[in-house]
């Protein structure tokens, strides 16, 4: 491993702007390349009446044509983060620095940001090395960080079985934040702390969440409004409707039903959550599952030459390559 992986974030720009002020935002995780999924994400926060949209980085890796994600999210003036993957290819660093140890694994990171790197116009690259490393904004009273991995590390894996909620309780602490939000590690997941607090790992649009699934996810998370317990059930299970009419499809019987779990409104399907309200100061965070045509994105990268493991991810929904730094309990849940 290089030493270049284990940089941490520095101070961003935004660290000496007033952090703006919201009531409803989108967050995309990793797009990974595939543009096709970030255009739908965005049409569709757009359709949900949100004020603005944040993504948390990571725009190339693993899929085709890295140039056509920039122009979308500069065009519909999405703020970003800068993750591991846009500092490498904005530096010229020879890996991308996402953080793994197992040789397999990092054979197809290699593989990736290769291609990646020569299909990334240069006049790209000082753009992505001018990204800030963390964002900051207000949901209602809540003050709110934005990062990639964690605010002490750019490349860190946070994973939900493996991460304290101490630590995560610390981590608010020392960064000054009721809110932190975070991608990395491809897989969404949510916990409510101590003094109103709250972690989100808002999931990506690059790749399925390896549970035999197509669709990918990004989030929405909304300030304490005049909205009731019902209203919130009833904008949950709409989410879920649209949902199983599409990746559903196929099996009647296979639609989730609205459950109640402590004082959380949750809708599941097997362990997935369409919908989470209460946590932070009564910030109401919905996980969004994204439609897109994967069956296109499969054959360009396959017509690009990049590896079949990977086109076999986007239209199986299981992880093939990356799956050594899966933690035990995130690797049952797919395939291999």
């Amino acid at each position: 491993m290089s030493d270049a992986l284990q940089f941490k974030t520095t101070e961003s720009p935004s660290a000496t702007r007033a952090a703006p002020s919201h009531r409803r935002v989108a967050v995309l995780g990793g797009v990974y390349s595939n543009y096709l999924a970030l255009e739908e994400a965005i049409k569709d926060a757009r359709r949900r009446n949100v004020e603005a949209i944040y993504c948390l980085g990571d725009l190339g890796a693993f899929g085709p044509h890295p140039d056509r994600v920039f122009p979308i999210l500069i065009d519909n003036d999405v703020q970003v983060v800068r993750g591991n993957y846009d500092d490498s290819i904005g530096r010229g660093l020879p890996d991308c620095q996402c953080g793994y140890t197992d040789p397999r694994d990092n054979h197809f990171a290699a593989v990736s940001y290769r291609y990646t790197y020569q299909q990334t116009n240069e006049r790209w690259r000082p753009w992505l090395a001018g990204l800030p490393t963390e964002l900051r904004m207000k949901i209602g009273e809540s003050r709110v960080l934005l990062c990639h991995g964690s605010p002490r590390k750019t490349n860190e894996f946070l994973w939900e079985s493996t991460t304290s909620t101490q630590f995560l309780e610390r981590l608010c602490r020392d960064h000054d934040a009721d809110v932190i939000l975070a991608t990395h590690t491809g897989i969404k997941w949510r916990r409510d702390l101590d003094d109103d607090r709250l972690f989100v790992n808002v999931g990506v649009l690059g790749r399925p969440e390896n549970d035999g699934r197509t669709n990918v996810w990004y989030a929405i998370l909304e300030a304490p409004s005049h909205r009731t317990t019902n209203e919130y059930k009833h904008l949950a299970t709409e989410s879920a409707k649209r949902q199983s009419a599409t990746s559903f499809a196929n099996n009647a019987n296979d639609v989730p039903q609205p459950t109640e779990r402590g004082s959380h409104e949750v809708l599941k399907h097997g362990t997935d959550k369409y919908a989470v309200s209460q946590p932070a100061k009564g910030i109401h965070v919905e996980f969004v599952p994204v439609s897109y045509d994967h069956e296109r994105l499969a054959a360009e990268m396959r017509s690009e030459g990049l590896p079949s493991e990977f086109a076999d991810t986007i239209l199986s929904g299981h992880w093939t390559t990356c799956l050594e730094i899966l933690p035990g309990k995130e690797r049952r849940r797919g395939r291999f």
